[in-house]
């Protein structure tokens, strides 16, 4: 079904004033929905396939990503996660010295769950470190791990006599940090320790002097030193100041994560143009389009560093692998959006732009026309029980438009 984008905008108007939890409402007209979703997406990839065929030196990486530059400088870290085992992530620190905008944390930092002292997060398990030996000899070794949650400099001092188990033990292992209490001395601790590639969130200090000093530091120590941060027209603009200061450091890559969006920074957010790719993660239309704008200067500008797009795309290639490396069944994965319901008022803003075109649209049948289904929805909706109970907000929530 290729609803029609007028349609579409009339059905998303009146489902936005509708309660997100009438589970009834939005199950029974879930089709209308999803050709939604599916209208906008197919039209946003279609203005993404544009951008691309404007870059001839755009390469793909059997199917799973695109990037511009030498091949040899593609982040291990993000190969192990494409190809290998996905993406091993070992969580140590739930707390943050910044409080950053587009955090995918940024409304409930302090209820991160807490790691107990000297324990590691490993596969969803608690570990202590003594643990770890028993772990690497008992069961197949991770392609490749990765140190996320949320700025691990917080206390690197703990960091390096796991990163060295890990090291000798032949695993890749990369690090995000925003380089805020980087060092020379704990770069160096760091890099002895073994850990292979270090990539910094240049965004989430609008790409600062100290933060530029940092990765030049970490350039003398790190096999591999890059960028990876989502791409916001804040990040954008900071970094078109300091583009030569920053291209001078030899930077190995800068990964343009597309930037999507939680239950915890959507109120940072309300009111941009939205999509989501395969029903799954939910994105502003500026992101993506930032990554070809970076793509097509570099390769205007001969950048020597790699530029990967580290798109939805991506990550949706990365749960299939993970999947199919854990042994799912055909076609199974895990990458689903972050949001346990509907919230058409969101795409308001898309559908409303008369830029914005559907590629192709069929009038919906009569059963599913608006003004068809109305008396059906109220009647939904009376059959409600309780409904003051369940809805008390329901009056501020239309106006207040947050999640």
């Amino acid at each position: 079904m290729n609803i029609s984008k007028k349609e579409a905008l009339e059905w998303f108007e009146f489902l936005s004033e509708i309660p997100s939890d009438s589970q009834q409402v939005f199950e029974e007209y879930n089709n209308i929905i999803r050709s939604t979703m599916r209208q906008i997406e197919k039209s946003y990839t279609g203005e993404i396939k544009k951008l691309q065929d404007d870059i001839p030196d755009l390469k793909n990486l059997k199917g799973r990503t695109y990037y511009i530059g030498e091949e040899n400088r593609f982040p291990k870290g993000c190969l192990s996660c494409l190809f290998g085992d996905g993406l091993g992530g070992i969580r140590k620190t739930h707390t943050c010295n910044l409080k950053c905008k587009f955090c995918y944390y940024h409304d409930s930092m302090e209820d991160v769950e807490q790691i107990p002292a000297g324990m590691w997060d490993i596969g969803d398990n608690l570990y202590e470190e003594e643990d770890i030996d028993l772990l690497l000899s008992i069961q197949k070794k991770p392609s490749g791990i990765a140190y996320v949650y949320l700025e691990p400099f917080m206390e690197i001092e703990e960091y390096y006599s796991v990163v060295k188990k890990f090291s000798d033990a032949g695993i890749h292992q990369h690090m995000y940090t925003n380089g805020v209490l980087c060092t020379d001395k704990n770069l160096k601790k760091l890099a002895e320790s073994g850990l292979d590639e270090l990539r910094f969130n240049l965004g989430a200090t609008d790409c600062s002097d100290k933060i530029i000093e940092a990765m030049k530091t970490a350039r003398k120590y790190f096999k591999s030193v890059g960028i990876e941060t989502p791409m916001t027209p804040e990040f954008y603009n900071s970094f078109i100041e300091k583009k030569e200061q920053i291209l001078s450091l030899g930077l190995d890559f800068m990964n343009c994560a597309e930037f999507h969006i939680g239950p915890d920074n959507i109120n940072n957010y309300i009111g941009e143009k939205f999509y989501t790719y395969r029903n799954g993660y939910l994105s502003p239309t500026w992101s993506r389009k930032i990554t070809y704008k970076f793509m097509k200067m570099a390769y205007q500008d001969k950048w020597d560093m790699l530029i990967h797009d580290c798109s939805n795309h991506t990550k949706y290639a990365r749960e299939i692998n993970k999947a199919s490396k854990q042994g799912g069944a055909f076609g199974a994965h895990s990458y689903f959006s972050e949001f346990d319901r509907p919230l058409p008022y969101l795409f308001l803003p898309i559908l409303k732009d008369k830029d914005f075109k559907f590629l192709n649209e069929t009038p919906l049948p009569s059963h599913l026309k608006l003004e068809n289904c109305k008396e059906t929805i109220l009647e939904m909706l009376s059959s409600e029980e309780d409904e003051e109970e369940f809805y008390p907000d329901f009056e501020n929530y239309t106006s207040n438009k947050e999640y």
